[in-house]
């Protein structure tokens, strides 16, 4: 299978018309970006042209729309075209515009999905970066809306648009990618409660708004120019919404996301959640990055020269560090290639326990080997106690063990293990040795 590439657009387009908030007229352009850039909105209209990336530290209000800011730069309701970039898989893009707020068009993302229909997709060199959810991350309101974020092969989401009225809650659960997005989720129309039009008009906001571009929800009554385009447009709206406040995560995500009376607040706090998640996830494999070299660590071929394993069953790639003569912290890239993935459940595959212990084993075995008593000797395994599995671990886990002799006395030796992954333990045991001649 080819690696996905980033992309951006093959072309430059435009789009004009009237703004949702400020009620201004604006012509907003897309252009071709490079590999790494994401989205990059420019204010044509003021001097020096300033750039503003679309990033989470960048929004500063999300009153009914997602606001980016850069000191007093600002660019407005943000979400319908974001949503579209996502949703059609666009990772960078360069987008002009003349006002502080892209058009609102019919209230959907249909108008950015057309311009973008007409630029293109180009792919480019770089290997797209995805971030697969492995544990459940989760935030809440006193109102009672929560997101929550769940393992999952691709980008679902199940969303509920419960609200203060009893009538128009709806529910939906779909998988959403390029291929169904515009079909299925970029129509749907932004809507708001009568009772809202009044007061929000009073904050001078939605001064472009209409019936043109937005469904007004009276009761049980519904007010719009035309027909709903779907029986349950509203939650569609909302996961609309949603992609597009998520679009502000640095890269693509791949979970199950279940989310209910949700918001453009909610979605940020959300967002910033997994961001939390995702930083974790990264600082996790900065041993890997910065492996350290000389007396305090050891690579492959210094592990081979003590223990006697060798492909396919040494569970050590590296040791990263030795803590005086009882303590060390072993390294092993778990991957897609190991053998035993071929077998052990191969749908879901995941690490089996027992070699996890393995690992941990072979760790404590080169701190018993190490000691110059012991020279070319070897470690026979006599027994395991006390040994839990917390959390499965998967290809592409980072796995540490970290390892303490407890007991080294002539020919027996005793450890305490434990296998780490993004920091959180996943199993853990106490070991028992032999040392014998070999």
């Amino acid at each position: 299978m080819a690696t996905p590439r980033e992309s951006t657009v093959e072309h430059e387009a435009s789009m004009t018309g009237t703004s949702l908030h400020s009620g201004a007229k604006v012509r907003l352009t897309v252009k071709p970006a490079l590999a790494g850039s994401g989205y990059q909105f420019r204010r044509m209209d003021l001097a020096d042209q300033p750039t503003i990336p679309a990033f989470l530290e960048k929004v500063k209000q999300v009153e009914r729309a997602t606001t980016l800011a850069e000191g007093s730069v600002k660019v407005s309701t943000v979400e319908h075209l974001l949503s579209a970039l996502r949703g059609l898989e666009i990772d960078n893009a360069l987008i002009e515009l003349d006002a502080n707020e892209p058009p609102i068009g019919d209230g959907s993302a249909a108008p950015f999905l057309e311009m973008l229909a007409k630029a293109g997709r180009k792919e480019l060199e770089a290997p797209r970066t995805v971030f697969e959810i492995r544990e459940p991350v989760w935030v809440t309101t006193p109102d009672g809306g929560y997101m929550a974020a769940l393992p999952h092969d691709g980008f679902k989401v199940s969303c509920t648009n419960a609200n203060h009225t009893p009538f128009h809650t709806q529910y939906l659960s779909i998988e959403v990618g390029a291929e169904n997005y515009a079909k299925e989720i970029g129509r749907a129309r932004t809507f708001v409660f009568y009772e809202e039009v009044e007061p929000l008009l009073a904050k001078g906001l939605i001064k472009g708004g209409s019936l043109e571009n937005a469904i007004v929800i009276r009761g049980e009554s519904v007010m719009s120019k035309e027909p709903l385009r779907y029986p349950d447009e509203f939650v569609r709206h909302k996961i609309l919404d949603i992609m597009g406040d998520l679009a502000l995560f640095p890269v693509p995500i791949r979970a199950h996301i279940l989310a209910s009376k949700t918001s453009h607040g909610l979605n940020l706090l959300f967002a910033k959640a997994l961001y939390k998640a995702y930083r974790a996830y990264q600082s996790a494999l900065m041993p890997v990055e910065n492996i350290p070299v000389g007396e305090r660590s050891m690579d492959t071929n210094e592990v081979m020269k003590i223990l006697p394993h060798r492909y396919p069953f040494l569970m050590v790639d590296r040791i990263l560090r030795f803590e005086g003569a009882t303590k060390a912290v072993g390294m092993k890239l778990v991957t897609i290639n190991e053998p035993y993935f071929q077998g052990h459940f191969p749908d879901h595959p995941i690490m089996p326990g027992v070699l996890q212990i393995e690992a941990m084993a072979q760790v404590a075995s080169i701190l018993l080997l190490r000691n110059t008593e012991n020279a070319g000797k070897l470690g026979y395994f006599m027994s395991v106690d006390k040994a839990k599995f917390r959390k499965p671990v998967m290809p592409g886990d980072v796995l540490t063990m970290h390892v303490e002799l407890t007991k080294s006395r002539g020919k027996i030796g005793k450890a305490a293990g434990q296998c780490l992954v993004n920091g959180e333990v996943v199993s853990e045991a106490e070991l028992m040795f032999a040392i014998i001649d070999r």
